[in-house]
């Protein structure tokens, strides 16, 4: 009998150490035969093993599979069968063929694995903004003007929060996954946190070292860097408005490191063009973005190309969430 792995090209292209990680994992459960298809493979999932019969544990990784092609595994026992890059579930019909058979059939959520990464670099997009990190960077390449300080060694821009985490206060809208990672870790450096999600349970704040806001109105008015941090769904989808966006105090800084388009990003722009706040993003309303785009290279602005949850050890986590579920 036979334990085997299939990865798709166009999975490793999103996440290119997860398939030998979870080959490394699973080696509890017996040896595994890891097998990379060729770019361009347009088979199905039953076609790209030479024999399904044998297989009892099996992982298909963003392979085209059909309700036909689980006929074709009759000693199947487990099985992950993801059709996209994410998390995307086995069609219904054979998922409903592989229960109806005793098959363990696993899923993988569809977050959880990158939420470290997003949330330590949202930490990273703050500081960088409190401290004018990159902007000074590229100073010092241009010329020696960075080292002319007004007042000896200070270099934070006054008309934005700028110089430590600790006191700010810090708003997040959104208590899940990346939003309570990062507020405990601002909050450890310090920060006055408040976190506004009215779904999340009330241990979901007290363990993030935050306090539970009622209402979004009232988190904006006084944020000193603000973060709106929840998943880009139809619920959330311009959640944060232009009248919010203009409620946010003088020299505010939004960090953006989930999606953009949970705000009104016509209000952010207009915003961050007239120096009213500063952005720290890793996302955008239009990605990529352009290279004449006002917001590039701007003063007040940290940029980055929408990277924040591509780690090795975003990948290895989702082998380990993924593995974890075998027996």
């Amino acid at each position: 009998m036979q334990n085997v792995i299939v990865v798709h090209p166009d999975f490793e292209q999103v996440w290119p150490y997860t398939a030998e990680s979870l080959r490394q994992l699973l080696g509890r459960a017996g040896e595994f035969e890891l097998i990379r298809l060729a770019p361009g493979w347009a088979g199905k999932l039953s076609e790209a093993i030479a024999a399904p019969e044998k297989v009892v544990r099996l992982v298909s990784l963003a392979v085209p599979v059909t309700a036909s092609c689980m006929d074709r595994f009759p000693n199947l026992r487990e099985a992950y069968i993801g059709t996209g890059n994410y998390a995307v579930r086995i069609p219904e019909e054979a998922y409903s063929r592989l229960k109806d058979r005793g098959v363990s059939v696993y899923a993988q959520p569809s977050e959880g694995y990158w939420g470290q990464s997003v949330s330590e670099f949202a930490l990273g997009l703050t500081i960088c903004a409190l401290r004018r990190i990159p902007q000074m960077h590229r100073e010092m390449i241009e010329s020696l003007e960075p080292w002319k300080y007004e007042a000896q060694q200070f270099g934070d821009d006054p008309r934005f929060v700028n110089g430590t985490v600790e006191g700010k206060r810090v708003r997040i809208v959104g208590a899940g996954n990346i939003a309570s990672r990062y507020a405990s870790f601002v909050s450890m450096l310090g920060a006055d946190v408040a976190v506004w999600d009215p779904y999340a349970a009330e241990p979901a704040f007290h363990r993030a070292g935050s306090r539970k806001e009622w209402y979004l109105e009232r988190l904006v008015r006084d944020a000193e860097i603000f973060v709106p941090m929840v998943p880009l769904i139809e619920g959330t989808k311009g959640l944060v408005t232009a009248e919010l966006i203009r409620m946010l105090p003088q020299g505010c800084i939004v960090v953006l490191a989930t999606r953009a388009g949970i705000c009104d990003m016509e209000a952010i722009r207009r915003r961050v063009l007239a120096d009213e706040i500063s952005l720290a993003a890793d996302v955008f309303d239009i990605e990529p973005l352009p290279m004449d785009d006002p917001l590039i290279g701007r003063h007040n602005v940290i940029h980055t190309p929408h990277n924040a949850g591509r780690t090795k050890e975003a990948n290895f986590k989702w082998a380990e969430m993924l593995a974890a579920q075998f027996q």
